[in-house]
């Protein structure tokens, strides 16, 4: 049997790593979304909880037991401090549930789909990247369509996320994503060097 390996799917907003990850769920493979576990734990780890609030206040939280969007927002708004704050403190947990998940798995392969992989520091537990990657300006198309925002702000969001590879020391695998390329073939052809 081959080695059980945890391989991330990267690439920056707009270069199409959630059309992998479809791909590969459809494939019957299991792919880890962290942005939606992120917002899951969140609202459901006691431990993300106790230090929001201890560091934010009580008002980090809904009566409901939500999280403050709003209030939250505007507190990592323009704050670089504030923000990692508040990734320091949900990160740890992400990861930790990854591995609970990747063990818990009966595949040989499993997928953690992140925009993030070096900002989050996950960069230690996976075997393998597959990056993701498009032209900018067909990134910024997907996105202001699906967003219904501003090329400035897409720009922001792209800028923002400029995570290193020369950080990755795992195989890094690029699947091209640019329209034209077909991605189901690229995809198998990654699969099949596993």
């Amino acid at each position: 049997m081959p080695t059980r390996r945890l391989i991330a799917i990267t690439g920056g907003i707009g270069s199409g790593k959630s059309v992998v990850s479809r791909v590969l769920r459809t494939m019957g493979y299991e792919v880890y979304d962290c942005d939606l576990h992120a917002k899951r734990l969140m609202l459901s780890s006691p431990i993300i909880r106790q230090k929001l609030t201890a560091q934010f206040g009580e008002d980090i939280y809904t009566a409901k037991g939500t999280i403050n969007k709003p209030l939250l927002s505007t507190i990592i708004f323009n704050d670089t401090k504030a923000l990692a704050i508040v990734n320091s403190i949900v990160h740890p947990v992400v990861k930790d549930d990854i591995i609970s998940w990747h063990n818990s798995r009966q595949g040989a392969h499993n997928f953690v789909e992140t925009a993030i992989l070096v900002e989050a520091g996950m960069q230690t537990m996976i075997d393998e990247v597959w990056n993701v990657t498009a032209p900018v300006e067909t990134r910024i198309a997907r996105v202001m369509s699906r967003n219904a925002t501003t090329r400035d702000k897409v720009m922001e969001r792209i800028n923002s996320q400029s995570t290193s590879m020369s950080k990755v020391h795992v195989p890094v695998k690029n699947i091209v994503n640019d329209g034209d390329t077909a991605i189901l073939p690229q995809i198998i052809t990654l699969l099949g060097r596993l």
